[in-house]
């Protein structure tokens, strides 16, 4: 039974976190750790504020949420996980790979469950959209266009864009790191990856110190018999339209995911035009909630989670792979 969380940063995904648990389990206690505490009032349904990990042991959590800058996850991770204490870890689960195997080793050795929060796998939509690619809506696939841009300044309205996590490399900040949701469900979708090929670069004139705009070309690692899947991304920080979409291309027709809305539509040569096969109740938060409850779940059954550490070195490894590919001007070989 839980009895104690803890989570791990109080920007907008931390304080997302700290709702859903109070909401979720109102009879536990919801303890905070952040680098520094800026009053003495405790944020409404929080027990306790710490500002080191140390005190925060103490507080002896059943589980905790690391919400804080990228750069930051491994250094508050390590004490957990060898506590004993159960991980959800923000996406990206590091800015790098270095470290992380040695995580995974410590969880493994501690019987802790390491999650990693990439969300919109969670969503009714894109389960469903999965279904449908893995069901053979379209037939087999072929390609896949994914595309995911929103224009900075307005993503988190009430903070200056300069100041976030999404602006500065220091904090683990830039579309690669930001926007690699799309390469977790990609992978989730068609397996290994086999090679990249990437142009990352800032193309606007926001006042960043990271990317703002990244085209990648992944190929997958064929199954017997057929052809690669070849998928096509487009990320970046400064599209004023919101877009978060993903269309698989088959030899029997298309089937295409919005992120943003919520809806499956396919396309058949029998139909002529797109047709919308499935719509959800569409709330920003429903991904987190059910991730959360995958997350209970895999405690509780001892199970591995969907998006599990492994998973996550596998999305460094491709986001290395693209930075590499950018940096030397030439298709690299993904390994993980």
């Amino acid at each position: 039974m839980i009895s104690r969380i803890l989570v791990v940063g109080y920007g907008s995904i931390g304080r997302r976190h700290a709702a859903i648990a109070r909401r979720n389990y109102p009879d536990v206690e919801i303890a905070l750790l952040r680098h520094r505490i800026l009053d003495q009032n405790k944020p409404s349904g929080i027990t306790e504020v710490f500002d080191n990990v140390h005190d925060a042991l103490a507080f002896m959590p059943d589980i905790a949420v690391i919400a804080n800058p990228a750069t930051k996850h491994l250094d508050t991770a390590f004490p957990l996980a060898e506590a004993g204490i159960h991980l959800l870890i923000e996406k990206p689960i590091s800015h790098s790979v270095t470290r992380v195997y040695e995580l995974l080793r410590v969880c493994e050795e501690n019987n802790v469950v390491l999650m990693v929060g990439y969300n919109l796998r969670y969503m009714d939509s894109f389960k469903y959209f999965k279904r449908a690619v893995e069901q053979g809506a379209v037939g087999h696939p072929l390609s896949a266009r994914l595309e995911a841009g929103q224009y900075l300044p307005s993503w988190r309205p009430n903070i200056d864009y300069r100041e976030s996590v999404s602006a500065n490399a220091a904090l683990g900040g830039g579309v690669l790191l930001e926007l690699s949701h799309e390469i977790d469900y990609a992978l989730s979708l068609f397996g290994k990856v086999q090679w990249v090929s990437a142009r990352i670069m800032r193309q606007s004139s926001l006042e960043i110190d990271v990317e703002d705009a990244a085209h990648i070309n992944i190929g997958f690692v064929p199954t017997v018999g057929r052809c690669p899947v070849i998928a096509n991304l487009n990320l970046d920080f400064f599209r004023h339209d919101k877009t978060r979409s993903c269309v698989v291309i088959g030899d029997e027709g298309s089937v295409r995911w919005n992120g943003v809305d919520g809806t499956v539509a396919e396309y058949l040569p029998s139909d002529e035009d797109w047709r919308v096969i499935f719509t959800s109740c569409h709330k920003s938060e429903a991904g987190y909630v059910e991730e959360w409850q995958h997350f209970i779940n895999a405690i509780e059954c001892k199970t591995t989670p969907l998006t599990s550490g492994q998973h996550a070195i596998e999305v460094l490894s491709v986001i290395q792979a693209a930075r590499e590919s950018s940096k030397v001007g030439r298709v690299v070989a993904v390994t993980s």
